[in-house]
Protein backbone atom coordinates (compact mmCIF):
# COMPACT_ATOMS: atom_id res chain seq x y z
CA UNK A 1 0.00 0.00 0.00
CA UNK A 2 1.31 3.43 -0.95
CA UNK A 3 -0.17 6.83 0.04
CA UNK A 4 1.59 9.71 -1.73
CA UNK A 5 0.63 13.37 -1.40
CA UNK A 6 -0.72 14.85 -4.62
CA UNK A 7 -1.60 18.21 -6.14
CA UNK A 8 -4.17 16.72 -8.52
CA UNK A 9 -7.54 18.43 -8.54
CA UNK A 10 -10.19 16.02 -7.24
CA UNK A 11 -13.91 16.82 -7.22
CA UNK A 12 -16.65 14.56 -5.81
CA UNK A 13 -20.31 15.00 -6.84
CA UNK A 14 -23.19 13.40 -4.92
CA UNK A 15 -26.86 14.01 -5.70
CA UNK A 16 -25.86 16.66 -8.25
CA UNK A 17 -23.93 18.69 -5.64
CA UNK A 18 -20.17 19.13 -5.28
CA UNK A 19 -19.53 17.60 -1.87
CA UNK A 20 -15.73 17.73 -1.88
CA UNK A 21 -13.08 19.48 -3.94
CA UNK A 22 -9.36 19.64 -3.28
CA UNK A 23 -5.94 20.21 -4.78
CA UNK A 24 -4.23 18.31 -1.96
CA UNK A 25 -5.55 14.76 -1.88
CA UNK A 26 -3.64 11.75 -0.75
CA UNK A 27 -3.87 8.90 -3.22
CA UNK A 28 -4.08 5.45 -1.70
CA UNK A 29 -2.88 2.65 -3.95
CA UNK A 30 -3.85 -0.80 -2.70
CA UNK A 31 -3.38 -4.06 -4.60
CA UNK A 32 -6.51 -5.15 -6.45
CA UNK A 33 -8.53 -2.00 -5.66
CA UNK A 34 -9.07 1.31 -7.49
CA UNK A 35 -7.08 4.36 -6.42
CA UNK A 36 -8.80 5.96 -3.43
CA UNK A 37 -8.70 9.73 -3.02
CA UNK A 38 -8.39 10.79 0.63
CA UNK A 39 -9.50 14.39 1.09
CA UNK A 40 -8.83 16.84 3.95
CA UNK A 41 -12.01 17.54 5.89
CA UNK A 42 -11.66 21.29 5.30
CA UNK A 43 -12.09 20.60 1.57
CA UNK A 44 -15.42 18.80 2.01
CA UNK A 45 -18.95 20.04 2.66
CA UNK A 46 -19.14 18.79 6.23
CA UNK A 47 -22.57 20.42 6.54
CA UNK A 48 -23.86 17.71 4.18
CA UNK A 49 -22.28 14.80 6.10
CA UNK A 50 -23.94 12.97 8.97
CA UNK A 51 -21.96 10.44 11.04
CA UNK A 52 -23.46 6.96 11.24
CA UNK A 53 -22.94 4.09 13.65
CA UNK A 54 -21.30 1.99 10.93
CA UNK A 55 -17.71 0.94 11.40
CA UNK A 56 -15.45 -1.56 9.67
CA UNK A 57 -11.95 -2.82 10.29
CA UNK A 58 -9.21 -3.20 7.71
CA UNK A 59 -6.11 -5.19 8.66
CA UNK A 60 -3.95 -2.73 6.70
CA UNK A 61 -5.49 0.55 7.85
CA UNK A 62 -7.44 0.04 11.09
CA UNK A 63 -10.98 0.92 12.18
CA UNK A 64 -13.04 3.14 9.85
CA UNK A 65 -15.91 5.45 10.79
CA UNK A 66 -18.64 6.31 8.26
CA UNK A 67 -20.85 9.22 7.19
CA UNK A 68 -23.90 9.57 5.03
CA UNK A 69 -24.30 12.43 2.59
CA UNK A 70 -27.60 14.34 2.73
CA UNK A 71 -28.38 16.36 -0.39
CA UNK A 72 -31.68 17.86 -1.54
CA UNK A 73 -33.70 15.66 0.82
CA UNK A 74 -31.92 12.43 -0.22
CA UNK A 75 -29.67 10.35 2.00
CA UNK A 76 -26.71 8.49 0.52
CA UNK A 77 -25.94 6.16 3.41
CA UNK A 78 -22.40 5.25 4.43
CA UNK A 79 -20.66 6.48 1.27
CA UNK A 80 -17.89 8.34 3.11
CA UNK A 81 -15.34 6.90 5.50
CA UNK A 82 -12.34 7.96 7.53
CA UNK A 83 -9.73 6.42 9.77
CA UNK A 84 -9.65 8.56 12.95
CA UNK A 85 -6.80 6.47 14.38
CA UNK A 86 -5.25 4.25 11.68
CA UNK A 87 -2.71 1.61 12.58
CA UNK A 88 0.83 3.00 13.00
CA UNK A 89 1.95 1.66 9.61
CA UNK A 90 -0.61 3.84 7.78
CA UNK A 91 -0.57 7.31 9.38
CA UNK A 92 -0.92 9.33 6.15
CA UNK A 93 -4.72 8.83 5.95
CA UNK A 94 -5.53 9.84 9.52
CA UNK A 95 -8.74 11.92 9.72
CA UNK A 96 -9.03 12.32 5.94
CA UNK A 97 -12.29 11.57 4.13
CA UNK A 98 -12.71 9.05 1.36
CA UNK A 99 -15.79 8.55 -0.83
CA UNK A 100 -16.97 5.32 -2.44
CA UNK A 101 -16.29 6.12 -6.11
CA UNK A 102 -18.69 3.25 -6.84
CA UNK A 103 -21.61 5.06 -5.15
CA UNK A 104 -21.19 8.78 -5.90
CA UNK A 105 -22.50 10.54 -9.01
CA UNK A 106 -19.05 11.44 -10.28
CA UNK A 107 -15.38 11.71 -9.46
CA UNK A 108 -13.35 14.18 -11.49
CA UNK A 109 -9.56 14.17 -11.45
CA UNK A 110 -7.87 17.11 -13.15
CA UNK A 111 -11.18 17.84 -14.91
CA UNK A 112 -11.60 14.33 -16.31
CA UNK A 113 -14.56 12.17 -15.32
CA UNK A 114 -13.24 8.94 -13.83
CA UNK A 115 -14.84 5.64 -14.85
CA UNK A 116 -16.97 4.05 -12.15
CA UNK A 117 -14.93 1.18 -10.69
CA UNK A 118 -16.38 -2.30 -10.33
CA UNK A 119 -15.55 -3.66 -6.89
CA UNK A 120 -17.21 -5.77 -4.18
CA UNK A 121 -18.85 -2.48 -3.01
CA UNK A 122 -20.44 -1.67 -6.40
Amino acid sequence: MDVPHSSRHVKIVVGGVVVAETNRPRLLFETGLPTRYYIPKVDARLDLLTPTSTSTRCPYKGKAAYWSVNVNGREFKDIVWSYPAPIPECPKIENLLCFYDEKVDAVYVDGGLQPRPVTPWS
